[in-house]
């Protein structure tokens, strides 16, 4: 009996499987979620989870950072991983580190149509493709097309400088650098990014007050999830003109990497964020700033746009990368 090891690792939060291999096919045999905020490091929780668990031939771990060299180092949490460590500790036979959005790209042919939520159908066709997540941080991954079939490869487009696109963005932009010496879209397009952009809608005036209770609210929960909540209630403007303006620059955002790598087969939208807002993404703001790019508005309107609505597409594809490790 062979058992294969995955890992989907980020800066919130680590999902581990162990799956079991029969045949030509892996199957789920134990799956467990960590809040990383809880371990010092990776070890730790590898430790917890795979104690008392089935020898592992075979593992491949997606990792929330660039993979450059033989020690890797979170790119929003304070983590070292080091690969060859990890592989003698706990006797691991192959083990793999990828970057998570990559894992996420391998995920994507193992999703269901039910997993995918469709923004704008467009023109089906095989291209290159691309993913774009919001989460922590702003993740990318291309999905080169070889004529055959799709090949991950990992992005850092998530920290090019956020490009402002009408007079209230080039506002924010100037807000931001007052706070940051490096204003990248991830600044943008993540939580933390939406509550700088109610903060700043907050300051610039105009845009709706801040009411007490919402005050309170803000101050003893998750602001990006409260701003969210509020705005789909319809409770405040604030929190309305807030997402609005998330939505927007997020459109923007998954259009430019459309035309970067001419993603013919797609765009999909990952990461935790989307999932949560799928609400606010489907009601026209995404899109319209997604094929807003003048003379190519007609070419950004024939690629379809897909929201992937399974939290587990990293795991997944980590597992699947770990199961073809087992024929190399």
């Amino acid at each position: 009996m062979r058992w294969i090891l995955a890992g989907d690792i980020g800066a919130t939060r680590v999902r581990l499987g162990i799956f079991k291999v029969e045949g030509d096919s892996f199957h789920p045999f134990l799956e467990r979620n960590f809040l990383s905020k809880n371990y010092k490091g990776i070890e730790d929780v590898l430790k917890e989870f795979l104690e008392g668990k089935p020898e592992i031939t075979a593992g491949c771990l997606g990792i929330a950072a660039p993979i450059t060299g033989d020690i890797i180092k979170l790119t929003n949490l304070p983590w070292m991983i080091h690969p060859r460590k990890i592989q003698k500790e706990f006797s691991i036979k192959r083990l793999e580190i990828i970057n998570d959005l990559v894992a996420n790209a391998y995920g994507i042919p193992m999703l269901r149509p039910n997993d995918l939520n469709v923004l704008n159908k467009g023109k089906i066709r095989y291209g290159n493709a691309a993913l774009l997540s919001a989460g922590t941080g702003l993740g990318e991954a291309i999905l080169f097309w070889d004529g055959k079939k799709y090949s991950p490869s990992p992005s850092e487009g998530g920290h090019v400088e956020f490009a402002p696109r009408n007079p209230l963005e080039f506002k924010f932009l100037k807000y931001l650098m007052k706070h940051f010496h490096h204003v990248s879209y991830e600044r943008v397009l993540s939580g933390d990014g939406l509550f700088y952009i109610y903060q700043f809608l907050k300051e610039e005036k105009g845009f709706g007050e801040e009411p007490e209770w919402l005050s309170k609210k803000i101050a003893q929960g998750d602001p990006p999830a409260v701003i969210s909540e509020v705005a789909r209630l319809k409770r405040n403007r604030l929190c309305i003109k807030a997402l609005d303006m998330f939505s927007s620059i997020y459109g923007a955002a998954a259009g430019n990497v459309a035309l970067h790598v001419m993603a013919l087969g797609g765009i999909y939208i990952g990461g935790g964020i989307a999932p949560k807002i799928i609400w606010k993404l489907k009601d026209g703001s995404f899109m319209k700033a997604f094929k807003d790019k003048g003379r190519y508005s007609d070419l950004l309107s024939q690629i379809p746009v897909r929201v992937i609505m399974n939290d587990r597409a990293g795991l997944l594809g980590a597992a699947s990368r770990a199961f073809h490790l087992l024929k190399e």
